[in-house]
């Protein structure tokens, strides 16, 4: 449990796509409903890269591949 709002989530919240003023009123906000988060914390045990600009999961190939078969059926 955190007391407050945690940095990290200001941080990740679109803040970039505001205005000054508005990231004022919007942390103003959400410091107004919450008196505290839970900071949940994963650390990975392994990661792996994936360029969507070269090659699609295979998952996702394989929507790719329904849906082109729904299109032409």
């Amino acid at each position: 449990m955190v007391e407050g709002i945690p940095d990290e989530f200001l941080r990740s919240n679109g803040a970039e796509a505001m205005t000054p003023e508005q990231r004022v009123e919007w942390e103003a906000e959400v410091r107004s409903l919450y008196d505290g988060m839970v900071r949940i914390v994963v650390t990975p045990t392994w990661a792996k890269p994936i360029d969507f600009e070269t090659t699609l999961p295979s998952a996702v190939a394989e929507l790719a591949r329904q849906r082109s078969e729904r299109e032409r059926g």
